[in-house]
C-alpha cells in the first residue's frame, strides 16, 4: 500500500476529541486509513505528498437519509407547492409508479448519477432507501441496486400503502414474503411513521418484524405532526428518529435520555415551506443531532450536504461547529458506525478538503461550490 502525506492543511478539523482542531497540520494517508496526523513539523516520511495551500479539511461528510433509488420527476409537484399546495405523502405513488416501471439500467445509472453527486458535494459515506416499489419484485430489485453503491441500505417496505391496496393485506406483505425478500440485501429497516402513511402501531409490528429478521431499525418520525413516532423510537433503540420537525417536551426527554439520534433534514423544510426543526432545544436538552440530505424526488431533490449545513446554521440555530460536527459524528453516530466522521490514526481516511482556510466557510459562503476534493479510502474521488 502507498502512503500519501497531505501537508500545508490550515485547519484541520478532526471532529475526534483526542485531537480537536489543528493549524498548520499534516495528515499521513496509509491504504485507505489514516496513518499519522499532527503538526506539519512533526509529520512522517510517506511515499508521495499533496501540498493543500492552507486549505481546511475535514472529515467526509456522513448522509444518514437518502431515497437515491427512483425513477420519474416531480418538478411540477414542487411548483405546485411553491404556489401554496401544501406538502402531504401522497406525491410518493407518482414515483412508485415510474420506478416500478424503470429497467434496472435506468435505475443504476440514476443512482450512480446521485452518487457521484453526493461525493462532489464531500459526501464519503451515504445511505440509501427503497420505498419506491411497494410490491415484492421492485422493493427486491432496489435493495439489491442499492447495495451495489452502499453497505449502508435500507429496505422501506413501509413508505406507504399503495393506491388500491387492502392496508391489513399490504402489512401482512411487508412484514412477511417482502421482508424475507429484501432482508439478505439490507441492513437497516425504516417506516414512515405519520399522517397518511403508518400510524404508531403499525410502525411498531413493521419494525419489530425487521428486527426479528436480522435488520436494525431507524424511523421517519414527526415530520408533519407531533405524533408517536419520536417515543416509539426510543422505545425499540433505533439508531436514529429522521425529521424530528414538531417535538413535544417529552419527545426531546426520550431523545436526550437514549442512543437514537435526532436526524434533522433542512433540505425538506427549505423546499416544502415547512417550518424547520428546533435543533437548538434538542442540543441544549442533550440529544445527539445528525444532519442528512433526504435527497428525494418529492419534498426535497438535493445532494447538497453543505448547504445543508448552511441552513441548519441560519434556520435552526446551530453554531457552524455543531453544524459540520452533526454531518460528521453525529451522521455515523445515526448510522452506527465508528470508522467514519471523524479524522484520527485508524479510521478511515475519508475526508474533505475545502477550498476555504476554515468549515465557517461552509455557512458564510452559502451556495458557493466550496469542496476542493474528497478522498473515499484513501483515494481522491
Amino acid at each position: 500500500m502507498t502512503t500519501t502525506l497531505l501537508t500545508g492543511i490550515g485547519l484541520l478539523a478532526t471532529q475526534d476529541d483526542e485531537f480537536g482542531e489543528l493549524t498548520d497540520a499534516a495528515l499521513l494517508i496509509d491504504g485507505d486509513r489514516i496513518g499519522w496526523l499532527g503538526p506539519a513539523a512533526g509529520a512522517p516520511a510517506a511515499a508521495r505528498a499533496h501540498d493543500l495551500a492552507g486549505r481546511c479539511v475535514l472529515p467526509g461528510f456522513v448522509d444518514s437519509h437518502a431515497h437515491l433509488l427512483f425513477a420519474g420527476d416531480r418538478a411540477a409537484e414542487f411548483a405546485a407547492r411553491m404556489s401554496g399546495q401544501p406538502y402531504t405523502a401522497g406525491g410518493i405513488r407518482s414515483t412508485v409508479a415510474a420506478t416500478r416501471a424503470a429497467p434496472d439500467a435506468l435505475l443504476r445509472a440514476n443512482l450512480a448519477r446521485l452518487a457521484g453527486e453526493l461525493h462532489a458535494a464531500g459526501v464519503t459515506t451515504f445511505e440509501c432507501k427503497s420505498g419506491y416499489g411497494l410490491d415484492t419484485a421492485t422493493e427486491l430489485r432496489s435493495v439489491r441496486l442499492a447495495a451495489e453503491q452502499t453497505p449502508e441500505v435500507t429496505f422501506l417496505g413501509a413508505h406507504v400503502v399503495p393506491a388500491d391496496t387492502d392496508r391489513a393485506e399490504y402489512l401482512d406483505l411487508v412484514c412477511g414474503e417482502m421482508l424475507s425478500s429484501c432482508a439478505p440485501h439490507a441492513r437497516w429497516v425504516d417506516v414512515f411513521c405519520e399522517r397518511g402513511a403508518f400510524d404508531v402501531d403499525e410502525s411498531r409490528a413493521v419494525l419489530r418484524a425487521g428486527i426479528a429478521a436480522g435488520l436494525l431499525p431507524r424511523l421517519h418520525a414527526n415530520q408533519l405532526t407531533a405524533g408517536g413516532g419520536v417515543q416509539l423510537a426510543v422505545e425499540l433503540d433505533a439508531a436514529s428518529a429522521d425529521h424530528c420537525t414538531h417535538l413535544t417536551a417529552a419527545d426531546l426527554d426520550a431523545l436526550a435520555g437514549s442512543g437514537t439520534v435526532a436526524t434533522l433534514l433542512p433540505l425538506v423544510e427549505f423546499s416544502t415551506r415547512s417550518p424547520y426543526p428546533d435543533a437548538r432545544a434538542l442540543l441544549d436538552a442533550g440529544a445527539t443531532v445528525a444532519l442528512a440530505t433526504d435527497c428525494n424526488p418529492g419534498s426535497g431533490y438535493s445532494t447538497s450536504m453543505p448547504l445543508a449545513i448552511a441552513l441548519a446554521v441560519r434556520e435552526m440555530r446551530m453554531t457552524p461547529a455543531e453544524a459540520v460536527r452533526a454531518a460528521t459524528v453525529g451522521g455515523a453516530a445515526a448510522l452506527r458506525r465508528d470508522d467514519i466522521g471523524r479524522l484520527a490514526v485508524g479510521r478511515r481516511a475519508d475526508l474533505v478538503v475545502l477550498d476555504a482556510p476554515s468549515y465557517l466557510h461552509l455557512a458564510y459562503r452559502p451556495g458557493v461550490p466550496l469542496i476542493h476534493q474528497t478522498w473515499l479510502g484513501g483515494v481522491p474521488v
